[in-house]
């Protein structure tokens, strides 16, 4: 018997997983509460097990030969119709992800989750789009087609679930394949909405299915399935080494990205203000954002200049409540993250690192964390080098645009850097440089749907995003035909 939807924030929520078009119990439950106040449970969610990851593949597998039979044209118009469901519920969603996750409301409602419609209709409209590449060559006319590879896995992290969860099932539908989507328990809600505007889209039985639970127990049995095709996961390394053992002994392709240390470079010839105020904006959403430039590198000659004023910024945060217009520093996801956190920043005072700003929590019996920045002994401190995935970031200064570059690819990740330079060649220079599946210029976070993105190293591998989406998400095939054969 299904459990009783839940009442939050007077939104209606089901507790349970969702398989082949239907809402699926289990006995196990695990507890969820809200970031903004700890003490408000907001709802027991259905834990799920081996024989629920079971369930959910095999609902998968039966849905993927009507689904993939279906052109991108037909598939597109079931994508569009959930794109404009989730427009027209962008208030809840975001409401509700702000109690569940703690990211400042204003942002969810007119960017982030506005981005899961968008996701949809993008990569509906660019499978409608795909231009085989054609060639003739040795007598025979030659086309790469692409085919639908089979139900996939897909694995999100906590921070922007709706988000997240969009990017990464969005390709895979529009490629053609079925999905079983397992949220992050710590931020369940908005998946089990996401599931009922798919149903009321109208997707057919199976195509989009839901497992929650602990991922060492429903995650390790989704991935382990030989029936799952791709498998495509968003977390730790640590996790990503289990998941890619369990693809490699099934031959599956998988996509992870895996966070990152990114670099954020200041030389003596930029904008110092402009630098400086974006420095401080590594804090938002208390620096659970992957992508952040949280190793600030500046050059010696401005080194004091720059701190002053990215000092003066980063006092302009406030703390407080996420759902508040004037709060720009939100709470951290969870109190094991807060202790993580401050274990860091501890282990740092402890080793001789100096703590220039911040490190301490900022409210009693809350998960608020102060900004933080420290300068590190060395780039070997571990501050430096592993993530903290917190508001806490590290200053260190160089001397030249070659010291610059090996400080910035001295740790294993590679995700994404920062470089502010007055000087276009020298931007064009160090932005090949630097190792980072994304690197940008004189500005931060500014994503295009077409673009690759993913990390080197420790930050992962593959790549999501358009075409390279669509590719990872479906098997090529070259056909090939000899010239004249066919009337």
């Amino acid at each position: 018997m299904t459990a009783p939807r839940i009442d939050i924030d007077g939104v209606s929520v089901s507790p349970d997983h969702y398989i082949a078009g239907r809402r699926v119990p289990s006995e196990r439950r695990f507890e969820d509460r809200s970031p903004l106040d700890w003490t408000r449970k907001l709802g027991d969610f259905a834990a799920g097990d081996a024989e629920t990851a079971a369930q959910a593949v095999s609902a998968a597998a039966d849905a993927f030969p009507g689904w993939s039979a279906k052109s991108p044209a037909e598939r597109a118009v079931y994508m569009h119709r959930l794109a404009e469901l989730i427009d027209a519920n962008v208030a809840t969603l975001a409401r509700l992800e702000c109690l569940d996750m703690a990211m400042l409301q204003e942002s969810l409602e007119l960017r982030v989750i506005p981005r899961g419609a968008r996701n949809f209709r993008a990569y509906a409209d660019l499978a409608c789009d795909y231009e085989a590449r054609a060639w003739n060559s040795n007598g025979t006319a030659n086309r790469v087609l692409r085919m639908p590879a089979g139900p996939a896995v897909i694995i999100t992290p906590w921070n922007a679930p709706f988000m997240l969860a969009t990017w990464k099932c969005a390709p895979a539908l529009a490629a053609g394949n079925t999905v079983v989507l397992k949220p992050a328990e710590w931020s369940p809600i908005t998946a089990s909405l996401l599931a009922d505007l798919v149903d009321e889209a109208g997707f057919p039985p199976g195509v989009f299915n839901v497992v929650q639970g602990i991922g060492e127990e429903v995650g390790a049995a989704l991935v382990a399935d030989p029936r799952v095709r791709r498998i495509s996961f968003t977390g730790s390394p640590e996790a990503a080494r289990q998941i890619g053992a369990a693809a490699a002994h099934n031959i599956v392709p998988f996509t992870a990205e895996l966070g990152g240390k990114s670099p954020f470079i200041v030389f003596a010839d930029a904008d110092l203000d402009a630098a400086a105020r974006k420095a401080a904006g590594q804090y938002d959403d208390a620096g659970q954002i992957c992508l952040a430039g949280t190793r600030l590198l500046v050059e010696q000659s401005v080194r004091d200049a720059f701190l002053e004023r990215m000092l003066a910024y980063t006092d302009e945060h406030v703390a407080g409540d996420s759902r508040e217009p004037g709060t720009t520093l939100s709470p951290l996801i969870h109190p094991e993250h807060l202790a993580r956190v401050h274990g860091f920043v501890e282990r740092a005072r402890a080793a001789g690192d100096r703590v220039l700003r911040g490190g301490h929590v900022t409210k009693e019996g809350g998960l608020w964390y102060e900004p933080t920045l420290i300068e590190p002994r060395s780039n070997e401190a571990e501050i430096v080098q592993h993530e903290v995935f917190g508001p806490v970031l590290t200053l260190q200064t160089f001397a030249d645009k070659d010291e610059a570059v090996a400080l910035a690819n001295g740790t294993h990740y590679g995700l994404a850097g920062v470089v502010y330079t007055g000087d276009a060649a020298r931007a064009e220079r160090i932005g090949q440089r630097v190792r980072a599946g994304t690197v940008w210029v004189n500005c931060f976070l500014v994503r295009d749907l077409s673009a690759p993105f993913g990390g080197c190293g420790i930050s992962g591998i593959g790549r999501e995003g358009g075409d390279y989406a669509l590719d990872f998400h479906s098997d090529l095939k070259t056909l090939q035909i000899l010239e004249g054969s066919t009337a």
